[in-house]
């Protein structure tokens, strides 16, 4: 995570003459704990791609949220994990790193999967890092009843307690929730009260942790990732979709080039993007392509639709299929590929 971007110390005041407050807040977790969609429902955008697949992310994403009294800079790590390879373990150590860079750290919990072996190592990890406020999250409680719920408040709060610390906050959110309201409410801009998926009343509960602090990125701004990373991200969300299980973690993508088409009009622009998916075999070459190249269009359609809308430009979109022999293993293919 570089050096905050705005070297200014004074604060600024809001209306009622309160410290505005700006900073850094993580949120940590198992692969596939929800940390993503919760970063997308916050910011009110997409700026980190999601997957049913653990260990979708790998780049710790910056999603930007704009108050009146503060602004969050939400870094989405990847999940930490038992790793396998050195790609995995490149992926624990950026988690790390993380951790002892940011404000708040906020750690998620799925209501519907009970506490397990994989959230207590993450849990006596944070218990370490004494300064930093630790809020508990339990995610996906669209999928729980009330009951289960109480219990997964109750077992996250025990398990503090247990370790030696207090949560900061325990917060149960619904991501899928605060869409629907926010989709059947126009009104309803990310605010979600208790009775929607609560995102919003996560956003109040960070901000009083951060410090005092004149806003860090300019107004409007989402994120602050490349938006060549961000395109090569969305690239690699569709080609996630409906693939076997050994192949989500074999895939990256690599955009060589995006540049404007010369001979169009003004009126008329189109971005011209070539990309490269690679995969570590070239028995999954097929897999990624599909019969007669079916999967790989699919691909491109579904990914161009995300691009255009990040972009704001009608877009083409060159896409080639390519193997970098067990690139998760080799220093060399994981620099080439921007790990």
């Amino acid at each position: 995570m570089s050096a905050r971007p705005n070297t200014e110390v004074a604060a600024e005041q809001t209306e009622n003459d309160v410290p505005h407050r700006a900073g850094f807040a993580c949120f940590v977790g198992r692969p596939n704990a929800g940390k993503s969609t919760l970063t997308n429902a916050l910011v009110g955008q997409k700026v980190a791609i999601t997957s049913n697949r653990p260990q979708t992310t790998r780049h710790t994403v910056r999603g930007i949220v704009h108050r009146p009294d503060a602004q969050l800079i939400l870094v989405d790590t990847p999940g930490l994990h038992k790793p396998r390879t050195l790609l995995g373990e490149r992926l624990n150590d950026v988690v790390r790193t993380t951790w002892a860079e940011v404000d708040v750290i906020g750690f998620c919990l799925p209501a519907d999967q009970k506490l397990g072996p994989g959230d207590t190592f993450i849990i006596k990890e944070l218990a370490g890092i004494k300064k930093t406020p630790k809020i508990a999250i339990i995610t996906k409680t669209d999928l729980v009843d009330s009951k289960t719920l109480a219990e997964q408040l109750l077992a996250v709060s025990r398990l503090g307690e247990e370790l030696g610390f207090e949560w900061a906050e325990i917060v149960p959110v619904s991501a899928v929730k605060e869409e629907q309201e926010a989709g059947r409410s126009p009104s309803n801009k990310g605010g979600g009260g208790r009775g929607a998926g609560q995102v919003g009343l996560l956003a109040d509960l960070i901000a009083p942790l951060l410090p005092e602090s004149p806003p860090l990125y300019p107004e409007g701004d989402l994120t602050d990732e490349p938006e060549m990373v961000m395109v090569a991200e969305l690239i690699r969300e569709a080609a996630l979709e409906g693939v076997r299980d050994e192949l989500p973690h074999s895939i990256a993508v690599v955009v060589e080039e995006m540049l404007p088409r010369e001979d169009r009009p003004a009126d008329k622009p189109l971005l011209d993007i070539h990309a490269n998916v690679y995969i570590e075999r070239p028995s999954q070459k097929g897999i990624i392509i599909g019969p007669k190249g079916k999967r790989l269009k699919d691909v491109g359609t579904k990914s161009r639709k995300h691009i255009e809308a990040l972009l704001g430009t009608p877009v083409f979109l060159d896409l080639h299929v390519k193997v970098a022999k067990d690139w998760q293993r080799d220093p060399k293919q994981l620099r080439k590929l921007g790990f």
